[in-house]
């Protein structure tokens, strides 16, 4: 269960990032944490039979969220190329909120992962779900407030840099496998 929630993606990515830069970041872990119970409340009360019914649901967020993937991964490579664009100066407050539900409710794999196969394997099994909201919970406040630990390191541009690389690779590659495998 641990490992459909720790898995890296773009929403974890996302709360390391607004952790390391100590931006939003209650606010960032909040939305990721309740959405996640909400997502995995749907799938233990058996919304992924229905779902299942409906495949073309599924395709249409695929394609939709690896368009976003690829947008978010070509930003994240333009800052990792460009380091100017690095600057969290003039940021609107809500952006990270919105970008942070858009990076979870616009991915596929989350309804894949959290809806479809967790609620498949707990079905019904409401205390389960606890257990998963649990360890979701504990995630996103260890990723996202623990991320300061690390700004020794990201004291200097160039660790910024490639961890803004990394997060492009991966995000580029998500957003085409999905648009690619739908």
């Amino acid at each position: 269960m641990m490992t459909l929630i720790v898995a890296i993606g773009a929403q974890n990515a996302f709360v390391l990032r607004q952790g390391l830069r100590r931006q939003a970041v209650a606010k960032v872990v909040a939305v990721c944490a309740l959405s996640d119970a909400i997502l995995v409340a749907v799938g233990v009360a058996g919304f992924g039979a229905i779902v299942r019914k409906w495949p073309s649901a599924i395709t249409i967020a695929a394609v939709v969220g690896g368009i976003f993937l690829l947008g978010y991964g070509f930003l994240a490579a333009r800052r990792a190329l460009r380091p100017s664009a690095m600057q969290v100066d003039g940021t609107p407050p809500g952006r990270p909120v919105l970008t942070a539900i858009a990076l979870t409710w616009l991915n596929p794999h989350v309804y894949l992962d959290t809806v479809l196969l967790l609620g498949s394997i707990a079905a019904g099994r409401w205390l389960f779900g606890v257990g998963a909201v649990t360890a979701s919970v504990t995630w996103f406040v260890a990723l996202g407030f623990g991320a300061r630990l690390l700004s020794p390191l990201f004291a200097k541009p160039r660790a910024w840099r490639v961890l803004d690389g990394v997060i492009a690779a991966v995000m580029i590659s998500l957003g085409v496998t999905l648009i690619a495998g739908w």
